[in-house]
């Protein structure tokens, strides 16, 4: 079957393609905005990309589209699907009907973390020889892709609140029908298309109502958005992490990077990692509970986190230029942006932190977390606002209630000769965006040799 996928290089559009090829489709893609690192995964597999959305490419037509959330009405290749009748459906749905039915799928819902605790809990299961299926909406570094079939009914997913597509808004998370679920925490995000936090809970109430009696709910006791939402109405046993909770941590180490793991008030042993921050602390905890409702022990679940690596682009070190350290990280929220920050500072000590940040996702270019940023950054000693020309509020003015030295610069080319002028052997810089970003990563560590 020929699949033709509109919105391809999102990250879960990019990984269902990866699925539909292994099931033996011919699979072909577009997308508006190509870049790495889903264009080198896809291209890698063998699978045809298109830059941008001129109908042509649906001559001679698929015999299936999938369009991604991406897309809306007023899209040239949307308008000729329509006005041709061709069939179409959504990733989720997709997903749910050819890959997830009949499996045991482990789903990681939440505001933050969702991407680093599925690659945790695929590698988890893998460590434990189960062979799990996978879709991730990032690139695990323990498999080095971000989806794969699997060998056995386990199917690991990070399970999306965001919309569908156009024609179907409801929440992604809804199709997976999970058997075990992990909600991490739970704020305000998605300002484009989610009013206000009631409206993402009500959506996190429709994904409970799916999962099964004989089932699992995992989630931290600290979150009073996740607390109101099992109070709407749960039908399956819950686990707790964290203060209070079943499962609980004793800290080794202050930036997180050795602890020791309680399940009911029993030590089960101690994870030593390279991952920093309590974020990852926590998830690691949700991971092992849910490795535990498949069938396994917390002391081998142990065992595989202290082997795991991180996700790329989630504090990814991406070069080291005369002392100087690059990260790349994904970080597009307030409270992610405070975490990571916290975890590198624990880490490094007094050494100097620069970030560098683009706000770039819906909800920034929105303007719905500007408040939150100003507190988001005390960890740094400095940090350069990226200001994209499309930003639709004042950078400037929320820059100037940073406590540390801040800057907002329109172009690449300032950022680096900021960073020029400033790092010296020593300094650790964060690159801070949920898109390419221009490919700065690579001028800056270009430009400091």
């Amino acid at each position: 079957m020929h699949i033709h996928i509109l919105g391809i290089c999102g990250t879960f559009m990019g990984s269902m393609a990866v699925l539909a090829k292994e099931l033996g489709h011919h699979v072909t893609g577009s997308d508006a905005n190509v870049y790495p690192p889903m264009s080198t995964q896809l291209e890698a597999q063998g699978i045809e990309l298109t830059q941008g959305y001129d109908p042509a490419q649906l001559d001679p037509a698929p015999d299936l589209v999938v369009i991604g959330n991406a897309m809306s009405r007023g899209n040239p290749a949307v308008e000729y699907v329509l006005n041709k009748g061709l069939p179409y459906v959504s990733g989720p749905q997709w997903l749910a009907d050819h890959v997830l039915q009949g499996r045991w799928v482990l789903a990681v819902a939440g505001t933050h973390g969702k991407t680093t605790t599925s690659s945790m809990l695929a590698w988890v299961l893998e460590h434990a020889g189960m062979s799990p299926g996978f879709l991730i909406g990032g690139v695990p570094q323990n498999f080095a892709v971000s989806a794969r079939l699997g060998g056995t009914p386990f199917f690991v997913i990070e399970a999306d609140e965001y919309d569908s597509a156009f024609f179907d808004k409801r929440s992604k998370f809804v199709h997976y029908r999970p058997r075990t679920a992990i909600l991490n925490n739970l704020e305000f995000d998605h300002a484009d298309i989610f009013p206000d936090l009631p409206a993402i809970e009500r959506q996190f109430h429709h994904l409970v109502r799916t999962i099964p009696s004989e089932g699992l709910v995992i989630h931290p006791t600290t979150e009073p958005a996740l607390q109101r939402v099992i109070e709407m109405g749960c039908w399956t046993p819950v686990q707790t992490t964290g203060a209070g909770g079943q499962w609980q941590v004793k800290l080794l180490k202050d930036d997180g990077s050795q602890f020791e793991v309680m399940f009911e008030g029993q030590s089960h042993g101690v994870v030593e990692w390279d991952m920093t921050g309590q974020h990852n602390v926590a998830n690691a905890l949700a991971t092992l509970a849910a490795a535990r409702h498949v069938g396994v022990v917390p002391s081998m679940g142990i065992a595989a986190l202290s082997a795991f690596k991180s996700v790329k682009r989630r504090m990814e070190k991406v070069a080291e230029v005369n002392g100087i350290t690059i990260y790349d990280d994904f970080a597009h929220h307030p409270t992610a942006i405070a975490t990571t920050l916290d975890g590198l500072r624990k880490r490094i000590g007094d050494a100097p932190l620069i970030a560098i940040i683009e706000p770039r996702s819906n909800s920034m270019k929105l303007g719905a977390h500007r408040d939150g940023l100003p507190e988001s950054v005390v960890d740094a000693d400095q940090v350069i606002w990226y200001a994209p020309a499309n930003l639709g509020w004042d950078l400037g003015a929320t820059a100037a209630l940073c406590t540390v030295p801040s800057i907002v610069s329109d172009s690449l080319e300032g950022i680096i000769a900021r960073v020029k002028s400033q790092a010296q052997p020593g300094t650790h810089v964060v690159i801070m965006s949920n898109g390419g970003f221009g490919g700065l990563h690579g001028k800056l560590a270009e430009a400091l040799k």
